[in-house]
């Protein structure tokens, strides 16, 4: 059986791959990155692919028996791509398609985020495609820039409230998607994945005062107030409202899952937080 992943170079393709590579003969995977040349000497297969050029597609996929696709970074885009990925795995015969979709994308408050992800699903139903759902939760590594600049600011803002954040580390997810694409039985199944260790914005603050020995309290905002503060940092509109509409989101519990299917999956528990708050403090 030959293995396929999308962004094999990125931030989580990159650990699926190397976990891939641990549990199946390289030989048996194929990398599809924009620059395959970047994997020289890596023992896999590496095939130029990019979403946004669908004649290059299904060659590209030739051979391939189950397609890890991993969700675009192009927010705004990803729908358009992710059907063109889709089309072409149809044409090329791909048995058994596993996408990382958003947890609980059905019934998500962060519309603005569910929306392309709940499209892909429709496609993927469309397609006739054998698939499986991964709806990963929140990165622990989505809060290092956070980190960093609460340390030099004095203190954290957002607008989740008291909202409850189940995290996990992108290694987390990497391993249940390995598990997934090496295992038996996935197809036909959605699997809301999250950490086992939930969060509030206070509670990373007291985490990072903690390991600082600094006091870093969470100042909590509007939507429209936080959104207006990361402009403030330099962020682009569309990634600031993204990210303060995330934020609101989380303030209802959209980021909240307790059912502990991603350390069944890994067989082991989630990343303590604690951990990844150290890592990223250095």
């Amino acid at each position: 059986m030959t293995i396929a992943l999308t962004g094999a170079t990125g931030q989580l393709g990159a650990l699926v791959l190397e976990k891939l590579k641990a549990r199946v003969a390289p030989d048996r995977i194929v990398a599809l990155v924009r620059t395959p040349e970047k994997l020289a000497g890596s023992g896999v297969t590496a095939r130029a692919f990019d979403y946004a050029v669908p004649v290059s597609l299904a060659p590209a996929l030739d051979g391939v028996d189950t397609l890890l696709l991993i969700s675009s970074s192009e927010v705004g885009q990803r729908t358009e791509q992710h059907r063109n990925v889709i089309a072409a795995a149809k044409q090329a015969g791909v048995g058994h398609i596993v996408y990382t979709s958003l947890l609980h994308a059905d019934t998500s408050p962060l519309t603005g985020l569910a929306e392309e992800h709940l499209a892909t699903e429709a496609a993927l139903t469309e397609s006739g495609i054998p698939f499986t759902l991964l709806r990963n939760g929140w990165y622990s590594e989505n809060y290092a820039s956070a980190i960093g600049g609460a340390v030099a600011a004095g203190g954290f803002i957002g607008a989740a409230g008291d909202g409850r954040i189940s995290v996990a580390t992108r290694d987390d997810y990497a391993e249940a998607a390995a598990a997934v694409l090496t295992g038996e039985g996935h197809a036909g199944a959605t699997y809301e994945l999250a950490g086992d260790e939930a969060m509030t914005m206070a509670g990373l603050a007291a985490e990072v005062s903690r390991q600082t020995g600094k006091t870093l309290p969470y100042r909590n905002m509007s939507e429209a107030d936080y959104a207006a503060a990361l402009l403030g940092f330099g962020l682009p509109e569309p990634v600031a409202q993204m990210l303060a509409g995330a934020d609101a989101g989380a303030a209802q519990d959209g980021l909240f899952d307790d059912s502990h299917t991603l350390s069944r999956l890994i067989g082991r528990p989630t990343t303590p937080l604690s951990e990844t708050v150290a890592r990223i403090l250095g």
